[in-house]
């Protein structure tokens, strides 16, 4: 079954009020699904937010080297003074992003989208 990314996307929007955006990243660092929260200043733009999603894949191949030795990622949580990026790997070629506030309990979230990628598998 296809997995809906950007009904995901909207339900970890909704599941939490930190939340600022979450969506689904391809292998090429293009978007496939993602949603922002509306009134919400965004904070990376344009180049910038295509830098974060080249980074958040770059992190993801160097864990993927270790994987042999660790086991695969199964999520990075990179915390910065004003937000915290989540990524979970979906597959080989897709990952969820998710940019929360800095205080948000993203254990919740991560929990979430696992158990939702799991029933629909």
């Amino acid at each position: 079954m296809k997995i809906d990314y950007n009904k995901l996307s909207k339900q970890v929007l909704d599941l939490d009020t930190q939340v600022k955006f979450a969506g689904v990243a391809n292998n090429r660092g293009e978007m496939i699904a993602s949603v922002h929260k509306e009134n919400v200043e965004k904070l990376l733009v344009g180049d910038e937010f295509n830098m974060s999603i080249h980074y958040a894949l770059q992190k993801r191949e160097l864990y993927t080297a270790l994987a042999y030795k660790i086991g695969s990622e199964k999520s990075s949580i990179t915390e910065y003074e004003q937000v915290t990026i989540i990524s979970i790997p979906i597959n080989s070629y897709e990952l969820f992003l998710i940019i929360t506030e800095p205080s948000t309990d993203y254990l919740k979230i991560i929990n979430f989208i696992h158990s939702s990628l799991d029933s629909q598998n």
